[in-house]
């Protein structure tokens, strides 16, 4: 199933590199668009609401899954399948009895994606990639912790470079550094973040203004807990899911379905209510806007597209080079400064990923030819070999022994192909 997936083609190109290079566009855009989106020249009634824009994320990830499930369905029920019943079947593969299990992850996941937004708010691009691959660390310890799995002594090595990479990234510049607010900055921004949380306080437009210095401690507070919710959901998703079986679609169903909760009523509904209510769900959009929400709604179905398609390894590759692209891209579009240790700690994370992603190559067996070389001599039905059957397992006497002469005990066995046509068998290869 796996091979025949990953043989797929597109317009006459494999769909593993489709895959992997929309992915890589994918990974790099989205952080690019985020970031412009969060600090571009607000509208006169103020910046958008990053509430409003997770939950159009989900709501166009769930639209776009629910299509593609249903078209999927009809194609293995058959042309003579009513739209009712394909949607019936969708309908019980998503809500089954045990679906509300990925209720957890979903909300964790909802959670993540919001403080996305927090951090691209005060990270330029590269460092916030460079610094999301802590997910990877995060990943790796629950997975110890919460599955009992066993990393290699590469693997621990790998996240310990990993760890050290991120943390030389993360090292100020020389150069004076208009982002770093401080300890002090960083709690006040924290505590405005949790009371200021229906937006309607005073001085909202001042927040709001284009020329806000962003909060690099905030902005590395945040990645560092959306990589821990990130690796959290991630390992319970897959303990809860171990056994089961179920299309890649339904799952991508049942997470947006199950996201869609919290993102309204707690999001929307509860920390943005107010603001919402006086200036409208959709203030603040622009083509920016959607473009942003619709790359983020595409990276999860292209993420599992990949891992069907192509492999976890590969995925990983794809996510590296893209951290290459965001860099150069930041260079570029938003004056960024390629210090000397952001040089040096991502290169180290991008070793690390892929010293942890590399597979242990294990011993190939060596395989002996035990067929003879010679051409088998041709018997004639009185010379043909007894056959003994012992059970299921039939055994050649060799021909000296059918003639009535004692062989030697060194004598090798018959040619398999022979047998098979003594034996009155058709061979399956």
């Amino acid at each position: 199933m796996v091979d025949n997936a990953r043989r797929a083609y597109f317009m006459g190109i494999p769909m593993k590199h489709v895959s992997l290079v929309t992915l890589t566009f994918q990974n790099s855009a989205l952080i690019l668009i985020m970031h412009y989106s969060r600090i571009m020249p607000s509208a006169p009634g103020g910046r958008y609401l990053t509430s409003t824009a997770v939950l159009m994320n989900e709501i166009i990830k769930f639209l776009i899954c629910s299509l593609v499930a249903l078209h999927d369905q009809s194609s293995r029920d058959g042309p003579h399948t009513s739209w009712f019943t394909t949607a019936t079947t969708v309908y019980n593969e998503v809500f089954k009895t045990d679906s509300w299990k990925l209720a957890i992850p979903a909300a964790l996941y909802t959670l993540q994606n919001s403080l996305q937004y927090v951090a691209v708010s005060n990270l330029d691009a590269a460092t916030f990639q460079v610094t999301y691959q802590l997910k990877i660390l995060t990943t790796a310890l629950f997975s110890v912790s919460m599955l009992g799995r066993k990393l290699s002594a590469r693997r621990w090595v790998s996240l310990v470079l990993l760890t050290l990479g991120v943390a030389i990234v993360q090292l100020p510049s020389p150069a004076p550094d208009a982002t770093g607010e401080g300890a002090k900055s960083t709690l006040k921004a924290i505590r405005d973040l949790i009371e200021n949380r229906s937006a309607t306080y005073d001085g909202i437009h001042k927040d709001n203004d284009p020329a806000s210095q962003m909060n690099r401690s905030l902005g590395l507070s945040a990645v560092i807990v959306a990589c821990t919710i990130s690796g959290l959901a991630g390992v319970y998703f897959e303990k809860v899911l171990k056994g089961t079986s179920a299309t890649l679609w339904v799952r991508n169903i049942q997470l947006s379905f199950y996201s869609l909760f919290p993102a309204f009523f707690i999001g929307v509904a509860w920390k943005d209510g107010a603001e919402i209510a006086r200036r409208g769900f959709f203030d603040g959009y622009n083509g920016v806007v959607w473009t942003a929400i619709g790359f983020q709604a595409l990276g999860g179905i292209v993420v599992a597209l990949c891992v069907n398609y192509a492999d976890n390894i590969a995925k990983n590759f794809a996510t590296s080079i893209s951290i290459i692209l965001s860099c150069v891209a930041s260079i570029f579009f938003f004056d960024f400064q390629l210090s000397m240790q952001f040089l040096i700690g991502s290169m180290i994370v991008l070793f690390a990923t892929y010293l942890y992603s590399k597979t242990d190559e294990a011993k190939q067996p060596v395989y002996v030819p035990l067929e003879k070389t010679t051409t088998e001599p041709i018997y004639s039905p009185e010379q043909k070999p007894r056959l003994e059957r012992v059970g299921s397992l039939r055994m050649n006497l060799a021909p000296s022994t059918a003639l009535g002469i004692s062989s030697p005990i060194s004598e090798r066995p018959r040619s398999p192909a022979l047998f098979a046509k003594y034996a009155g068998e058709k061979r399956d290869d």
